[in-house]
């Protein structure tokens, strides 16, 4: 409970509440050198006490519903997509050209799943679509030549870094000045009323209004997050990026999904700011800026907003432009040099800084609108998948400490349904709290089906 209590009160909460978390340990659950187990029901802990907490202000006081965290519940959901069976085909999983690579002096990263990235990252390579012609450059190149060429293209490839390297890294040194979840007052609008939560079980953030503009896992994870809990979340991509499609599946459980260029699409995305109680966003920082969708901005013309910004460097340093996904983050922080062994890097057993991240920015929205009932003022909550493996590596273990396999089934936390995109098996969630939800209100839908529009 150290973590969990250290995360609780990083996030502003009352430290006496975490006694009203319990835990079910299953020892042995994402199996790792690292505390990975310990991490992700912190993380998820902290998230369902958030909504508790808010449940309970919005029922007029008394007492906060006690929370359950089972690392059984927590470990199926850390690794959501590997369950995830759509008609009973399993999701695709890492493309060809995103893995490890030998270099010259040491190992690359690459990720490569979207067209654009592959193209960019063969390109600045001046190598075709082969795996094969892929390892024979890589392996007449450093690492940090790799790195920089494929970045300055526009393409994803890391070197690996031992943790003492990134801690000496100006990068590095920059997300370790950062809190975990970053948490700012952007003014001082006037307190938030909300009514008493809807129904039973308790849904603490119907009537909220989340516009999700993030892409991948971690956002897309914290704005699901929301949606268990009661919010109308609507999802905005621009028609010329598809997301993945059992990507897009696995975390659009109780959402909508519109389509709508920024650029063009002003006067619709204006229409939705302004009835919008939280805006989720999880491009490079500064990148929607243009658009009028900075933390300041927004919260200039819809007084009261929440805005949660999500990155993969951070905010700040000379990384944080750049583009980067959980897998690239545990190689460029020294997690895949604890991971792996003499020869070869390895990995988290689960995309733990997507996830995890996930739930400690729904965490920090939802303390943020708690918050706003009795301060007011608008509200800027940021999280970077850099500085939560900051957290993790403060658990770094040596050789030989790796907790066992364990054989434990997922299967009571699976659930099945039909959806628009066919009979899906999935993980449920695991954010529970006493007469909580236990799953989502509505199935994923198609990429895009929905209409740019609130209820």
């Amino acid at each position: 409970m150290a973590r969990l209590a250290s995360f609780w009160s990083g996030l502003g909460g009352d430290p006496a509440l975490v006694s009203r978390v319990s835990a079910v340990e299953r020892p042995g659950v994402l199996p790792s050198r690292l505390p990975v187990r310990e991490f992700a029901g912190a993380c998820v802990g902290v998230c369902a006490l958030a909504a508790a907490e808010l449940a309970a202000r919005r029922a007029g006081g008394g007492e906060v519903p006690a929370v359950r965290v089972d690392d059984g519940a927590v470990a199926t959901a850390f690794v959501s997509e590997r369950h995830l069976r759509t008609d009973g085909r399993a999701a695709e999983s890492f493309a060809p050209l995103s893995r490890f690579w030998r270099t010259a002096d040491g190992w690359v990263r690459t990720h490569a799943n979207y067209p654009h990235h592959r193209a960019r990252l063969l390109s600045a390579l001046g190598t075709p679509d082969d795996p094969d012609a892929v390892a024979a450059v890589l392996a007449r190149r450093s690492a940090a030549e790799v790195e920089e060429t494929v970045t300055a293209a526009g393409g994803l490839a890391v070197a690996l870094r031992t943790p003492e390297e990134w801690a000496a890294h100006e990068q590095g040194a920059a997300v370790a000045r950062l809190p975990l979840v970053e948490r700012v007052r952007l003014d001082s609008a006037p307190a938030r009323e909300l009514s008493p939560p809807a129904g039973t079980p308790l849904l603490p953030a119907a009537g909220l209004r989340v516009l999700d503009l993030t892409r991948v896992i971690a956002g897309p994870i914290a704005t699901r997050t929301l949606a268990l809990l009661g919010a109308d979340v609507l999802r905005l991509d621009p028609p010329g990026l598809p997301e993945l499609p059992d990507q897009h599946t696995d975390t659009g459980f109780g959402k909508r999904s519109a389509l709508v260029e920024l650029a063009s699409g002003r006067e619709a995305v204006e229409e939705l700011v302004a009835r919008a109680d939280v805006v989720v966003t999880g491009y490079r920082p500064g990148a929607l800026d243009r658009f009028g969708l900075s933390a300041e901005a927004l919260a200039e013309r819809r007084p009261g907003v929440v805005v949660a910004q999500l990155s993969a460097w951070g905010a700040t340093g000379p990384w944080a432009g750049r583009r980067g996904f959980d897998s690239l983050v545990q190689v460029a922080t020294g997690i895949a040099h604890i991971e792996g062994g003499r020869d070869r890097p390895g990995a988290l057993p689960a995309q733990a800084l997507d996830h995890g991240t996930g739930y400690l920015l729904a965490a920090g929205v939802l303390r943020a609108v708690s918050d706003q009932t009795e301060a007011g003022g608008s509200r800027l909550v940021r999280a970077a998948l850099a500085r939560t493996a900051g957290d993790l590596l403060r658990g770094a273990a040596g050789p030989g400490t790796e907790e066992g396999e364990t054989n434990l089934s997922p299967a009571p936390w699976l659930a099945e349904r039909d959806s628009p995109l066919g009979h899906l098996r999935y993980a449920l969630p695991p954010v529970e709290f006493e007469k909580g939800p236990r799953d989502w209100a509505r199935p994923p839908g198609r990429w895009g089906a929905d209409e740019a529009r609130w209820w």
